[in-house]
C-alpha cells in the first residue's frame, strides 16, 4: 500500500472501533484510536500473515498487550479480512466471539489472549525465544500502552529479552501520555522510557505514532537490527480524529451514546473526503 491507501485504510479502522464500542455500550475508544495507524501498518503492511490462514505456524506474531484496546485489533483484523466488519457491533455482546479483550480460542486473528497490563509483552518475548530455538525465521510484535509500562513485570521481560538477544520482537510503545487516573507523568512517570529501554539493551526508536512515514522508517530499522530486540516509542494523540475525544481522559474507556456517535463519525467521514481528495 502507498502512504494514502494506509491513512485511508486507518480512517476505517477508526470509523470501526468508535461502531464497535457504540454497539457494546463499553470499552475503550480513546488508546485504540491513537494506535490506528499502528495496527494499520503492522496489518497491511508489516507483518507476514494470511487471514485464510491464520493458524500458519511461519507467520508472524502480534500480541496486544494493552488488551482493553481490543476494538482497534478486532477492527483492523475485520479490515484485513479475518472476519466481516458488519460484526464489530457485537463487541462484548453475549454469545459473541468479539470479547472485551482479545481471546486467542474464540476470535480468528488473535495469537494471544490479554488483559491483565504488564503480561503480555511476557507472552511476545516466550514466542520470540521459541521461534529463535526452533529456527524460525517469523517475528513478534506486541504493541503496550505507555501506562502499561509501570507494571513491573513488563522490565522483567525487558531484561530477559535484551539479554537474549531477541532480534526477532519488536515492543511497541503507544505513549499518549494518558492513562485511566489522568496522565502518565503524574500518575507514576515512566519517562524517560527510551533510555529505560536501552538500559535493557534495545535498540530504540522514537518516532510520531501517527505517521505512517515515520513508522515506516521505525519497523525497516527493527528489521535491519541484529543482535538485539528493537522498542519503538510511539507518540500518539489519544482519541486521535474525533473532536470530543482527542487528548481526553475522560475517553480512556467509555462509549459515545447516539448523539456522539453521529458527531464522531461525522468526524471520521470529514477526514475519509479529506483523504479521497489528495
Amino acid at each position: 500500500m502507498n502512504k494514502l491507501e494506509l491513512q485511508i485504510t486507518a480512517n476505517e479502522v477508526r470509523k470501526g472501533i468508535v461502531t464497535a464500542v457504540h454497539g457494546a455500550k463499553a470499552g475503550h475508544p480513546g488508546g485504540s484510536l491513537s494506535a490506528a495507524e499502528i495496527f494499520t501498518y503492522l496489518y497491511f503492511e508489516e507483518m507476514n500473515i494470511d487471514p485464510k490462514n491464520p493458524k500458519d505456524p511461519d507467520r508472524d506474531r502480534f500480541v496486544l498487550s494493552k488488551g482493553h484496546t481490543a476494538p482497534g485489533l478486532y477492527s483492523v483484523l475485520a479490515n484485513r479480512g479475518y472476519f466481516p466488519v458488519e460484526d464489530l457491533p457485537t463487541l462484548r455482546h453475549l454469545g459473541s466471539y468479539l470479547q472485551g479483550h482479545p481471546c486467542m480460542q474464540e476470535t480468528p486473528g488473535v495469537d494471544m489472549s490479554s488483559g491483565s497490563l504488564g503480561q503480555g509483552i511476557s507472552a511476545a518475548v516466550g514466542m520470540a525465544l521459541a521461534g529463535k530455538m526452533d529456527k524460525k525465521d517469523y517475528r513478534v510484535y506486541t504493541l503496550l500502552g505507555d501506562g502499561e509500562i509501570e507494571e513491573g513485570q513488563v522490565w522483567e521481560a525487558a531484561m530477559f529479552a535484551g539479554h537474549r538477544k531477541l532480534d526477532n520482537l519488536v515492543v511497541i510503545i503507544d505513549n499518549n501520555g494518558l492513562q485511566i487516573d489522568g496522565r502518565i507523568e503524574d500518575v507514576c512517570s515512566p519517562y524517560p522510557i527510551d533510555k529505560k529501554f536501552e538500559a535493557f539493551n534495545f535498540h530504540v526508536i522514537n518516532i510520531n505514532g501517527n505517521d505512517f512515514d515515520e513508522l515506516d522508517k521505525a519497523f525497516k530499522e527493527a528489521r535491519n537490527t541484529k543482535g538485539m530486540p528493537t522498542a519503538i516509542i510511539c507518540k500518539t494523540l489519544k482519541g486521535k480524529d474525533v473532536s470530543f475525544m482527542e487528548n481526553s481522559i475522560d475517553w480512556h474507556g467509555k462509549a459515545p451514546n447516539d448523539e456522539e456517535y453521529k458527531i464522531a463519525m461525522a468526524d471520521l467521514e470529514k477526514v475519509g473526503e479529506a483523504l479521497c481528495q489528495k
